[in-house]
């Protein structure tokens, strides 16, 4: 029998950070983070319109409409993004659903939250790196550095296994196997596990890093690290792509003023794959996408293959001949 909760906000937000979204659903750090900021933005909010403290505020005063004005105050006094909004307002609701069922006097107050919608956002398309553009990245990094040669060891992990930046920093010495077949174990969203292939090259990269670091191939050591040693952070990782970047559109101007972050290696090799003719069940695989909704914001935004479609369009030659049934069942209905 589940024990009933204490109905107070603080054990409340306590269970829900604790138990829910670490220890049952398993939520990565970063998730963990955008909910804590979105959830100690709200209860700002509520503390100043209450004028108390956020310790003393009660449960019931987090009604329905406090919340959409909470939405408000951050469209038109914080500036946030329609798509910001939504992640705030994903988060508090989240919360509310964990206080449906911890606390059954509050069910009434979560529903009404509950039904708060999102707001409709313009969908953008996928931004991503052609190969001279990718290359130019790659080349960046000047290797006769150990610095250097790390960076590169780096982004050309980005760029071959489409690792998400929270899986490529979190990639152990362990968690490589640098043998045919070569290969890495990723830890993905929801502590989902998946195997991505290693390319001969990327595989020669990255173990005359753990070479150079005397690292044994089968310890928990960190294969990325920053210049102290320690595990490499998202922000340092952005910073290695962002210098990366600076350095090749002095060759490759078509990258100055591009918003392009570790994510967009991870599109780019979608869009390769995807060019190359590979099944959108395999890239969802590879990526670790967990629907093919996912996996098609691709097919939307590759113009080469929208291209190659208007070329057979414009091809008189290419014309589809008129349809003849090949079975004698089939042309006998055919002809009724």
């Amino acid at each position: 029998m589940i024990q009933k909760m204490k109905s107070t906000l603080a054990v409340l937000l306590e269970s829900f950070f604790r138990h829910r979204l670490v220890a049952q659903r398993g939520a990565s750090p970063a998730t963990v983070v955008a909910y804590r900021d979105a959830l100690r933005l709200f209860l700002v909010f509520a503390s100043k319109h209450a004028g108390k403290p956020p310790s003393r505020l009660g449960l019931d005063e987090l009604d329905r409409d406090l919340v959409l004005a909470f939405l408000d105050h951050l469209e038109q006094q914080r500036h946030n993004s329609t798509r910001t909004r939504n992640v705030r307002l994903a988060a508090i609701r989240s919360f509310f659903q964990h206080v449906a069922y911890c606390d059954p006097a509050g069910i009434s107050l979560a529903q009404r939250i509950l039904s708060i919608p999102g707001k409709r956002t313009t969908k953008r398309l996928v931004g991503y790196l052609r190969q001279p553009e990718l290359e130019a990245i790659l080349a960046a990094p000047d290797r006769t550095t150990p610095l250097g040669r790390r960076d590169h060891a780096l982004l050309l992990f980005l760029a071959r296994t489409g690792a998400r930046v929270s899986e490529a920093i979190g990639v152990d010495a362990a968690e490589l196997s640098l043998q045919r077949p070569c290969q890495v174990l990723l830890h993905g969203k929801r502590g989902i596990q998946r195997v991505v292939p290693l390319e001969k090259d990327i595989a020669a990269v990255l173990k005359a890093l753990l070479d150079e670091r005397g690292v044994a191939t089968d310890s928990q050591t960190p294969v990325f690290v920053n210049a102290r040693g320690l595990r490499l952070t998202r922000k340092g990782v952005t910073h290695i792509l962002t210098r990366a970047v600076t350095i090749a559109a002095k060759t490759k101007p078509g990258l100055t003023g591009r918003a392009i972050s570790p994510h967009t290696m991870r599109h780019s090799l979608a869009m390769q794959l995807l060019q190359s003719g590979v099944e959108l069940s395999t890239i969802q695989s590879w990526l670790g996408h967990a629907s093919i909704n996912t996996t098609h914001q691709y097919v939307e935004a590759d113009l080469e293959m929208k291209r190659r479609a208007l070329e057979k369009c414009n091809n008189p030659e290419a014309s589809p001949t008129s349809y003849q049934p090949t079975d004698e069942v089939l042309a006998f209905l055919e002809s009724l």
